[in-house]
């Protein structure tokens, strides 16, 4: 009885010669049996080396491991210890204490008695009148001595700067602004008083 056929088609008779044997092509036309000379084997029929540890690894997610049945009943490994404990409890504890404290209402506590309200901090922000005045008035005066003593200089026969001569310049400017301020050429007040003083001097005493 002839074996059944080889991955290649080839087939063993009673007398153990090997052919191919005839098949019909898809045009209906006959292929003719083909011998196989002995010890020849088609490359279709070489059984291919495989390694076993490398079956087994390729097929590991196919199916069970083996082995691991005996695992599946055993109860799960304590993995917390008594010092993961106590620090869970920690946690627990801060974070309950700043839970009550952010519900607690702020208007509860009374504000500090020596707190600035926005009034203070307001007028303290507000710059005195009289002390702007009077920074600006020294202000002046300095410029306006700089200027005079330059305006010697120049007078005396010294050279001065560019930026030296736009200081003499600005005399009289400066002037003009210390007298809208209320002050004389010479950085002195102006005022009644002053004008009674002089002419109460100017006056002979009375006999």
């Amino acid at each position: 009885m002839p074996s059944q056929p080889t991955a290649s088609g080839i087939v063993t008779d009673e007398s153990g010669n090997r052919h191919i044997p005839e098949s019909k092509r898809a045009d209906g036309s006959t292929r003719k049996a083909i011998k196989i000379r002995p010890g020849y084997c088609p490359p279709e029929d070489v059984e291919v080396y495989k390694n076993r540890h490398a079956e087994n690894f390729r097929n590991r997610n196919r199916g069970p491991i083996p082995g691991a049945e005996g695992l599946k009943d055993e109860p799960p490994a304590q993995t917390s210890s008594t010092s993961a404990n106590k620090n869970a409890k920690r946690r627990e504890a801060r974070r309950k204490a700043k839970a009550a404290a952010e519900e607690a209402p702020a208007q509860d506590s009374p504000a500090p008695a020596n707190e600035p309200t926005k009034e203070d901090a307001k007028k303290s922000e507000e710059p005195d009148p009289e002390a702007e005045k009077e920074k600006k008035v020294r202000t002046l005066k300095k410029k306006l001595r700089q200027a005079r003593e330059l305006k010697e200089k120049k007078e005396g026969g010294g050279t001065l700067l560019p930026e030296q001569i736009a200081k003499v310049i600005k005399i009289n400017e400066l002037i003009r602004e210390l007298d809208a301020l209320g002050f004389d050429a010479d950085g002195e007040p102006k005022g009644e008083e002053k004008g009674e003083v002089k002419d109460k001097e100017a006056q002979p005493p009375s006999t």
